[in-house]
């Protein structure tokens, strides 16, 4: 894919944001290339500090939608591609969809899953590079962090909806989460829009704890409907489920989840992400991946 996506912010973030943190991290590798593990170990640690302030310096998101995902829990953005370039990534989705097998293609009840998206083209890149993301999840997690898992998920038609659910807990070991949801179709109520329940991520039980029908309609649940490259960015201790997909048709999206930089990841990128993925990507997508941490 070419380096111009069309979108301006993502253009800039590019070219300029990272590049000078880049060319220290390829100094700083020759500096320490015949030092000891410990201080390789440190200079890493520095880099990663390098990248996170970067990204907390930003202001592609705006402070409403800071408040917004910070005091209700999730927030709807504009997504990082153009017209163009969406339809090339939904294209590639469903080349990807059509061809997936092995351990990281499921089908489960009610929705069609490729977990190892990134190993089929730079066309998905974009999407966890966005910069508005980024930031929201420097402001959610707090610290350096790394994405945990990124997939294509189908919900199928016909579908019932989904269990309210947190995708973790408030009080885990590996918490906060920050989750996003790029819309490759349209989400309406009738097609299984996910519905969130604002400020849930506050609380201190689940859903599972207080209702006796997780699958029925809560009062004062908001549905997170937009056209096609609409973003959802959420807390992943909020309560939230797909509602059912009443439709002849699947109900398309790439999603995914960022976590501190030591804690567990859903997918291990840096053990399994095919050769020809890890060569394509730059110095700012390989921390994001933790690629070069030992301790992933």
């Amino acid at each position: 894919m070419s380096q111009t996506s069309q979108n301006p912010v993502l253009d800039n973030f590019r070219s300029a944001d990272y590049s000078g943190i880049d060319e220290i991290i390829r100094k700083r590798r020759r500096v320490f290339q015949d030092q000891s593990v410990e201080m390789i170990s440190i200079c890493y640690a520095d880099l990663v500090d390098d990248y996170f302030q970067q990204i907390r310096s930003g202001s592609t998101l705006p402070s409403q939608s800071v408040r917004q995902l910070v005091e209700s829990g999730f927030v709807i953005i504009p997504g990082p591609t153009s017209s163009d370039l969406f339809n090339e990534l939904t294209a590639a989705y469903d080349e990807v969809m059509a061809l997936a097998s092995g351990p990281d293609f499921r089908i489960a009840s009610a929705t069609t899953r490729m977990s190892d998206l990134l190993s089929y083209g730079p066309v998905f890149d974009d999407i966890y590079l966005y910069p508005p993301l980024l930031e929201a999840c420097s402001r959610i997690v707090g610290e350096p962090f790394k994405l945990s898992s990124f997939l294509a998920r189908t919900l199928r038609a016909g579908m019932p909806a989904q269990e309210l659910h947190t995708d973790l807990p408030r009080d885990s070991e590996d918490a906060p989460l920050l989750g996003f949801i790029l819309m490759i179709d349209s989400f309406r109520e009738e097609n299984g829009a996910t519905r969130f329940v604002p400020t849930s991520h506050n609380w201190t039980d689940l859903p599972r704890d207080r209702l006796a029908d997780t699958r029925a309609r809560y009062s004062g649940e908001v549905l997170g409907c937009g056209d096609r490259g609409t973003m959802i960015i959420f807390n992943g201790a909020i309560w939230h489920g797909h509602t059912a997909n009443v439709t002849p048709d699947g109900r398309r999206s790439i999603q995914g989840y960022f976590v501190r930089q030591n804690a567990r990841s859903g997918f291990d990128f840096r053990n399994r992400l095919l050769p020809a993925a890890r060569t394509r990507m730059s110095p700012f997508a390989r921390y994001l991946l933790a690629l070069d941490d030992e301790a992933q």
